[in-house]
């Protein structure tokens, strides 16, 4: 698929998700609120959303300049105690896969029990080079891998809870029994992995920053500054890496 065909593929998909951010109507002259400088705490974590191989250029699903947050990630991580990243890993039978569905194509939409599903490319199946994070982020400190995704029946996009809204990937009970309170996230893809962790971690009682040079979007039909804009309404913060210290 052409890049061209792909970002008009991911602007309907953008209205199709029906994403919590999406029914915000973004002013295209008002500019999100920055955080100011923030030290971080014992009780903080960063949480870094799939920088995986499909999701960076060459991949299957690449996010435009998806590879310029690993050294941001990677300086930021230093600033950690507490780090958790997440994982994309699909069956290779995954029923969000175009693959599973003959005479469907690409980004095309169908009904499942939970609702409305996109077909994606093949992506992040598990074990492959694919799904794996890419070499050069560099956070051996981190203390856990969350997978999201690997319920054949069902997709996920918030780090928290799968797309049936309903099933969790167990992350917000290991914040919790860690007495982790408050949540710096960066990574893919700002304007829908990203934005959907952030709103559920919100909805669990966090408190929330999300590391704007950290992140990259697809930003497909305005679905940036929708999600920046729902974030904010819901008291997620927006920073940038060079306003985190530690304490």
């Amino acid at each position: 698929m052409k890049t061209i065909d792909r970002r008009y593929a991911l602007a309907a998909i953008a209205t199709a998700l029906a994403s919590p951010f999406l029914a915000a109507q973004p002013n295209p002259k008002s500019k999100p609120s920055q955080a100011a400088n923030v030290n971080v705490l014992a009780t903080d974590a960063l949480l870094v959303i799939d920088v995986q191989n499909c999701f960076l250029p060459g991949g299957s699903l690449a996010v435009n300049d998806g590879q310029a947050v690993i050294p941001v990630i990677n300086a930021l991580a230093k600033q950690f105690k507490n780090i958790v990243l997440t994982q994309d890993w699909h069956t290779a039978d995954h029923v969000s896969f175009e693959s599973q569905h003959p005479g469907k194509k690409p980004f095309d939409m169908i009904g499942l029990p939970y609702g409305r599903q996109v077909l994606w490319p093949d992506h992040c199946v598990q074990g492959t080079e694919g799904a794996a994070l890419h070499k050069d982020l560099d956070i051996p400190q981190a203390q856990l891998v969350i997978r999201k995704g690997f319920r054949t029946p069902v997709d996920s996009y918030s780090a928290f809870l799968e797309a049936d809204r309903k099933t969790e990937t167990g992350l917000r009970g290991y914040l919790k029994t860690r007495g982790i309170k408050r949540l710096f996230i960066a990574g893919l893809a700002t304007d829908f992995c990203v934005a959907w962790t952030a709103l559920d971690a919100r909805k669990y009682g966090f408190d929330i920053y999300v590391v704007e040079d950290a992140c990259r979007g697809i930003d497909a039909n305005g679905s940036l500054a929708a999600a920046w804009l729902s974030m904010q309404k819901v008291g997620v913060k927006r920073t940038r890496s060079a306003q985190i210290s530690a304490a």
